[in-house]
């Protein structure tokens, strides 16, 4: 007789694996199936943690070579360690992953190695590499598969040189020149890490600018901050094909009508992720998926076509974050089990982990321009903060966007030291509907980073006090 649960979890990513503790904490007998040997998804496996731990240790390596002489500190001759660094981003997965597997037995949930597929209503199948297959049954199955590295045609993965971020997390060398292919912020962040280790960076874009998503005015300096770093943009550049020789890699390209070639000894293709949707069995169990988008169709309860059958993160609509993902996830479990939860997708937050950091939360202020609203913007620069010039960061700025009439704030965005921990403040005061003037009369501790935030705020509201 196949294994009865209350729920089937395919996927044990940052929405899978929330979903399955939230679910047992709520009292259901939870069943969570993920391909991997290990739990944590593409996020704690070979996204987000590790890619953050390789720049945290390349950003020190960085500041050890440029910047600690201006503290008065004398390092002397500088090495680099690579392998022990790519030890280290090791320990913290493992760690981690460790840690999910720890929830998963402390909250009864009975994890599954293998390939998990829809068979029939109520129904998953599991298949592991080797050994039988795992019938299970439940009354919800939750599709939590995630996403993978788009391919793009004219250069086709190989896993060697022409790589995805995956295989980008583990180069066995410092690349004399790295060619990055893509500049959203997987391109930025793994271009940085390779850049301040001694790499040449090359990223063609075939759009006009970087971070088409994010607001205009702050990526631009964002683009110019890279640019001193030493990496180097060639923008609508649209890629064509490419050939191998030589232990070196060409990438063929056209620019204004004209062909052109670059050559380096990787490239790193990073110009989007997809949804994991094959071999999951879902023209079969009657789960339709968006033929423009790729999007797994669901309903404001995360409710596939299928009965039964739910779907969340970077499997739908909306932003590929892996905290998302989470929030949907928790929302499912509590829905599931009678309760009435909500995502705000007004309020989910976006970082980017460069040097300096980027991030941001609501409209930008081109949205706000669209829509035809009256707003007002307040900014306040890193370089008139006393905390981030002891820190000597003080590159970027702090943009508040608040609506003329109302004073609401429409949207933050950060360009600077720690940003993606500051984004924290107008996540909140925008949850719960807060004013430029909410901010600007809440007492920050000096000197912080954070006054910048309360410093823009006032700049919005009516005019900041330090600049």
């Amino acid at each position: 007789m196949p294994d009865a649960f209350d729920l089937i979890v395919l996927g044990a990513g940052p929405g899978g694996y929330v979903a399955a503790i939230r679910a047992a904490q709520l009292g259901l007998k939870v069943a969570c199936v993920e391909k991997r040997p290990t739990l944590g998804g593409t996020c704690l496996n070979i996204g987000c943690i590790p890619s953050k731990a390789l720049l945290e240790s390349s950003e020190l390596y960085h500041l050890a070579q440029a910047r600690f002489q201006h503290h008065g500190i004398q390092v002397g001759k500088l090495g680099l360690d690579l392998p022990r660094m790519l030890q280290r981003k090791d320990q913290v997965v493992k760690s981690l992953t460790d840690g999910v597997a720890f929830l998963f037995k402390k909250n009864r949930i009975t994890p599954f190695t293998g390939y998990g597929r829809l068979v029939g209503p109520g129904k998953v199948q599991v298949k592991p590499e080797k050994g039988a297959t795992t019938d299970l049954e439940a009354k919800h199955i939750l599709l939590a598969t995630g996403s993978e590295p788009t391919p793009l045609k004219p250069l086709p993965f190989d896993g060697k040189y022409l790589v995805s971020s995956t295989e980008a997390l583990a180069f066995d060398k410092v690349p004399e020149h790295l060619i990055v292919v893509g500049a959203g912020y997987i391109g930025l962040e793994l271009g940085s890490v390779w850049a301040r280790l001694g790499s040449k960076v090359t990223v063609l874009e075939f759009l006009p600018k970087i971070l088409p998503q994010n607001d205009g005015e702050v990526a631009e300096l964002l683009h110019k901050s890279l640019v001193k770093q030493g990496i180097a943009f060639r923008l609508e550049h649209m890629v064509t094909g490419h050939s191998v020789k030589n232990d070196q890699v060409t990438v063929e390209f056209e620019n204004a009508g004209k062909k052109q070639t670059i050559a380096g000894d990787r490239v790193l293709v990073a110009v989007g992720r997809r949804g994991c949707i094959d071999g999951i069995g879902l023209e079969e169990a009657g789960v339709k998926v968006d033929a423009k988008t790729g999007k797994v169709q669901v309903d404001e309860h995360f409710q596939t076509t299928a009965a039964g059958v739910y779907a969340i993160g970077d499997l739908i609509a909306g932003p590929m974050l892996a905290h998302k993902a989470s929030e949907e996830g928790i929302a499912l479990a509590e829905y599931l089990a009678g309760q009435k939860p909500h995502v705000n997708y007004g309020t989910i937050p976006s970082a980017i982990y460069t040097a300096p950091e980027l991030a941001a939360v609501g409209l930008t202020e081109e949205q706000v321009k669209a829509a035809g609203t009256a707003y007002r913007v307040g900014k306040f620069p890193f370089s008139a903060n006393g905390r981030a010039k002891c820190m000597d960061q003080t590159e970027g700025l702090v943009k508040v966007i608040a609506d003329a009439t109302t004073d609401r704030i429409l949207g933050v965005h950060i360009l600077g030291p720690r940003a993606s921990e500051l984004i924290a403040e107008a996540v909140t005061a925008m949850e719960f509907n807060a004013s430029a003037e909410d901010i600007a009369r809440i007492c920050h501790a000096h000197p912080t980073l954070a006054e910048a935030v309360w410093e823009a705020s006032r700049a919005a509201w009516t005019v900041a006090l330090h600049a």
